[in-house]
């Protein structure tokens, strides 16, 4: 069984759980029968299915469905609502107005084919919205039982204590691994001292650390990383080295790249929960060793040294997406 970890309002999910944004959008062709062969498998271990409803336009929550359909006690489900799309999937900004987070509820709960929803987050802040008006909208949820627990993602501390003073909240989700350590600034000191449990999505680096590509063209043609700025150009060059950090160490401890960097982000506090995405059982594998792997002081050390704050080569996102970002 893997270890539990308890977030923030007492909701406790095992350590690591599953992204599925990769099953329907951004990360190349995927197989639906073998997306949710990989959702049941994350089903029988009770693991946290973590999606939104900007993936795919909605078909992302679409596909959860299908696959959590006659289990869904056997599961903490987690999406998000926010960043709007077109119809033809364009982005139109970031909505955090009460009367579309109860329009995005409902839509949401409606293609996931639910009554409730275990932790709804705000999927990125709204600017134009003050987020005590956008909590209380959340809070409203909790209250119909609609929802059962709160998050946001992406906030900064000082939102994020605008928030708690609204309702509780469970959890913040912001990108965490070893080649995006911003949160060990300000966001995860905040999050210890509200009781605000951590969620780290892209624990592997968008696939980077697990040492799977050595060139940009080991990516698929339409996979969006292409054009992400750590995977281009010199930047790609550059950050081969800290990945290959992580493959030497990985082999000394004879496991995989991905349970290595993954066991690193569950060492850093009790109250993190990992949330790698994959569309494949094997990789899905690979990364569940991680729940059984010990790391020394010394192995952690060493990988503090390869990876300091700011070591990483470009942005996590784009100019655009780095502006929706609260910092």
């Amino acid at each position: 069984m893997l270890r539990q970890r308890v977030l923030g309002c007492g909701l406790t999910v095992p350590a690591l759980g599953l992204g599925c944004m990769g099953m329907s959008e951004f990360y190349g062709a995927a197989d639906e029968a073998e997306s949710i062969a990989v959702i049941h498998r994350a089903i029988d271990l009770g693991l946290m299915l973590d999606t939104a409803d900007m993936y795919g336009t909605g078909r992302n929550e679409e596909l959860v469905g299908r696959a959590i359909r006659g289990r869904r006690d056997k599961i903490v489900l987690a999406t998000k609502f926010g960043n709007v799309r077109g119809p033809n999937g364009e982005f139109l900004g970031v909505d955090g107005r009460p009367d579309y987070v109860r329009q995005a509820c409902e839509a949401s709960l409606k293609r996931l084919g639910i009554d409730v929803i275990d932790l709804y987050y705000q999927h990125r802040v709204d600017p134009k919205t003050p987020i005590e008006d956008t909590v209380g909208a959340m809070a409203e949820l909790v209250r119909q039982g609609k929802v059962r627990y709160l998050g946001l993602s992406e906030a900064a501390p000082q939102t994020l204590r605008r928030a708690q003073a609204v309702h509780p909240i469970a959890a913040l989700q912001t990108e965490y691994s070893l080649w995006s350590r911003d949160p060990e600034a300000e966001i995860l000191p905040t999050c210890r001292e509200l009781g605000v449990g951590f969620v780290a999505y892209s624990p592997l680096g968008r696939g980077f650390l697990t040492g799977r590509f050595r060139r940009p063209e080991d990516l698929p043609e339409d996979d969006w990383r292409r054009n992400h700025p750590r995977f281009a150009g010199d930047n790609f060059r550059r950050n081969l080295a800290l990945a290959d950090a992580v493959r030497d160490l990985a082999a000394e401890k004879g496991c995989t790249p991905a349970a290595l960097a993954l066991a690193w982000v569950s060492a850093q506090d009790p109250h993190i929960v990992a949330i790698p995405g994959t569309k494949h059982r094997r990789y899905f594998e690979e990364n569940l060793a991680a729940a059984e792997l010990s790391l020394s002081d010394a192995d952690l050390r060493r990988l503090d040294e390869a990876f300091p704050p700011g070591v990483t080569a470009g942005e996590r996102y784009h100019p655009q997406g780095m502006k929706a970002v609260n910092l």
